[in-house]
């Protein structure tokens, strides 16, 4: 029996697999091979929807098949496993949201593209720099299933993690569309806060805690071991048989701690921990 293979890693991608600015230590990518030539299975279980994750498919090395949306979907080699999409009026439902916080951002998440519902600051600039799929919203057109929205504050450049951090003011109103959110749909939507100024709104029961125990039972492993490091990753992190956290992570003090994501925390679970775990 190979040394890792009892194990299911899955990872965040943002601030745990790739450092503050957003790109991958190579420490990682080393570590992570390593993993996987030791039998362990590894994915990445992000937040980010399919059209947002073109990077991590190319350029993460996995075995596993690939969590996104939260978990709201499962796919491995172009073929989606498992999907929950939102069972509201999609259009009825976006619109109300626009109209309640105007000077919000709201996004609809595909699984072919990003649509703007209602763009707040220099959203087009914004998605120029990112490399996916995306228009605005469009009369009568078929966006497909309801997989997912955002609503986040004003863009002010083409920075990925803007969303991130904000003024109290900004959060503050952040904070109000979520509890209007919840006010407004209860038991209906799942809402995750991903940073400061910025709301992933899912199915009920979505989680990567979900996904990621789907995932164990399909490929038959013993031990599901989780590293996150913002609020979206608490149901993985509280739910996994082990979890560990970047030291910088928002979430840093609910778990055990690895480096920050600048110096590879993603392989200092590897090196270290998880064969304290075997």
């Amino acid at each position: 029996m190979a040394l890792f293979s009892d194990i299911l890693l899955t990872v965040d991608y943002d601030r745990t697999m790739t450092n503050r600015d957003g790109q991958v230590p190579g420490r990682n990518m080393e570590a992570i091979q390593y993993f996987m030539d030791n039998g362990g299975a590894f994915t990445v279980n992000t937040g980010r929807s399919l059209p947002q994750s073109g990077e991590i498919l190319k350029n993460i090395p996995m075995n596993a098949p690939f969590l996104c949306y939260n978990g709201g979907l499962t796919v491995q080699n172009g073929e989606i496993l498992s999907q929950y999409p939102i069972d509201l009026p999609m259009e009825q439902t976006l619109q109300a949201v626009c109209a309640a916080f105007p000077d919000l951002n709201v996004d609809l998440h595909g699984v072919d593209a990003h649509v703007g519902f209602q763009p707040v600051g220099c959203w087009e600039t914004y998605y120029a720099a990112r490399k996916c799929n995306y228009y605005l919203a469009q009369e009568g057109k078929d966006y497909g299933p309801f997989m997912k929205f955002n609503v986040y504050g004003r863009l002010q450049d083409d920075t990925f993690y803007q969303v991130f951090s904000g003024t109290a003011e900004e959060i503050a109103r952040v904070d109000e569309a979520e509890q209007w959110l919840r006010d407004t749909y209860g038991d209906k939507l799942t809402i995750f806060r991903a940073g400061a100024r910025v709301l992933n709104i899912h199915a009920p029961g979505v989680s990567k805690l979900k996904a990621a125990r789907d995932l164990q039972v399909r490929l038959d492993r013993k031990i599901l071991v989780c590293v996150g490091d913002a609020e979206n990753d608490l149901p993985m992190l509280e739910g996994a048989d082990y979890a560990f956290c970047p030291s910088d992570g928002t979430v840093a003090d609910r778990f055990p701690n690895v480096c920050p994501c600048d110096e590879g925390a993603v392989a200092d679970v590897i090196y270290e921990k998880l064969p304290e775990i075997l």
